[in-house]
């Protein structure tokens, strides 16, 4: 995957947060992020990690079976 993009094709959205449990997006942002600026996804990206820890959502690693 692109450096860009914190998809990491593990795509399955949590009925509980509403966020990707492969990268912590939110639909929306899943659907604009191809429009989005570099600088708003590298700004986005970088809030994902702390999302998903107070969301209690473990991102599985990229190939992952589940």
């Amino acid at each position: 995957m692109s450096q860009d993009t914190p998809c990491i094709a593990v795509c399955m959205i949590d009925p509980r947060t509403s966020l990707c449990s492969g990268c912590g997006r939110t639909l929306p942002e899943i659907a604009r992020w191809p429009r989005m600026e570099r600088a708003e996804r590298l700004a986005l990206m970088a809030l994902l990690p702390r999302r998903m820890l107070e969301a209690g959502l473990v991102p599985p690693q990229a190939g992952e079976a589940r």
